[in-house]
């Protein structure tokens, strides 16, 4: 390339209608709206990012408003604009543009709120299939996720194998363990207990923000290691001794109810309930009739998976057994694990640790 060419960058949001969409379930909706946002080189090679559980289709976003990873996918970056189209949609049941209970149901004219159908991470990731479609795109040169992300990632490689040239999959196993599914059945409970959900019909002016922010504070333990905490707060208090039961003593507590308050301002508490129920519903095997080995091999391109230690809802020793079963089955999978005291979230953090990876598996 001549030094006196620039290398640029395109930036857009918008949305793709699909005229009708069959659930797993059964049911059918018409007239679905996936958002999405789409960066990079305008001829780049197409890459599909999908979002964590509370992500949003910005992955990218702007220099003035980043997304959720930026500085991951950047010009020059670990995920490199000038070289990628970096796509990301709204997962339907969201609640950024995308289909879900806050959108207005055709057959009513009211929002759908709790009649929303239940939906499953197969059903989102054939919605993106037909986006694509729509959007002329036949080929992906990845599909990239962590968490939620990482489930539609696996999904993607078992559903559209010979679209897919590689996968890259971080802090996600073949299914939700027993352990992840109790904490979002207490985060369930908070919310429905709310006398403010009003069995989901409740008004958009006045949500379930107690509940919501109860079950945004359980998924934060979660998220984040015992050793980050500890690390963090070094039980630091405000004021220890206290008044009452209802006062804030510790700055670990202050930490948590922040983040509870400030995630009612920005996510509907019904789009979280049918995100956690598809969460809990994944399971690769189900419904397929084959073993996991089996089903497997029907991918055999490149996969990388990475593991965060600290993870307690993806442990890494999970996430190498799955690279051990899926190399029996065939595959070309590389099992990568990070050291980090992040856990969980140490795919949204500290990317000079592991963004070479991701850029190392892209080159190839």
């Amino acid at each position: 390339m001549s030094v006196h060419q620039k290398r640029t960058t395109r930036f857009l949001t918008g949305e793709v209608i699909i005229p009708e969409l069959q659930l797993e379930s059964g049911e059918t909706l018409t007239h679905v709206t996936l958002a999405y946002e789409r960066a990079g080189a305008e001829n780049g090679a197409p890459l599909l990012i999908c979002h964590a559980l509370t992500g949003n289709q910005h992955t990218v976003g702007s220099k003035e408003d980043p997304g959720w990873w930026r500085g991951l996918a950047d010009e020059g970056g670990y995920i490199d604009l000038y070289e990628h189209d970096v796509i990301t949609f709204n997962v339907i049941g969201g609640c950024n543009g995308s289909t879900g209970p806050v959108s207005v149901n055709p057959k009513t004219d009211d929002l759908y709120r709790s009649d929303f159908p239940f939906i499953s991470v197969r059903d989102m990731v054939h919605a993106q299939k037909l986006a694509l479609d729509q959007m002329g795109i036949t080929k992906l040169k990845a599909v990239i996720g962590g968490s939620l992300g990482g489930m539609q990632a696996l999904e993607w490689g078992l559903s559209y194998p010979d679209i897919t040239e590689q996968l890259i999959i971080m802090a996600a196993t073949p299914s939700l363990s027993d352990y992840g599914m109790a904490y979002n059945a207490i985060a369930r409970k908070a919310i429905t207990d709310d006398p403010k959900w009003k069995d989901g019909k409740y008004l958009l002016t006045d949500p379930p923000v107690n509940g919501l922010s109860l079950a945004r504070m359980t998924g934060m333990i979660t998220y984040r290691s015992g050793n980050l905490f500890n690390q963090r707060f070094h039980r630091e208090g405000k004021a220890p001794w206290g008044k009452d039961h209802t006062e804030v003593a510790y700055q670990v507590e202050s930490y948590l109810r922040y983040q509870g308050d400030k995630f009612t301002t920005r996510f509907d508490a019904n789009s979280y309930l049918y995100l956690l129920k598809a969460m809990d519903q994944h399971d690769i095997e189900r419904d397929r009739n084959q073993s996991l080995e089996n089903l497997l091999s029907r991918y055999k391109k490149r996969v990388t998976l990475l593991a965060f230690q600290g993870d307690l809802l993806y442990p890494p020793e999970e996430i190498k057994r799955l690279q051990e079963i899926w190399l029996e089955a065939g595959g070309d999978v590389r099992y990568l694990e990070i050291d980090t005291i992040f856990g969980h979230d140490g795919f949204l953090t500290e990317y000079t640790k592991w963004g070479g990876y991701v850029q190392q598996a892209l080159s190839q």
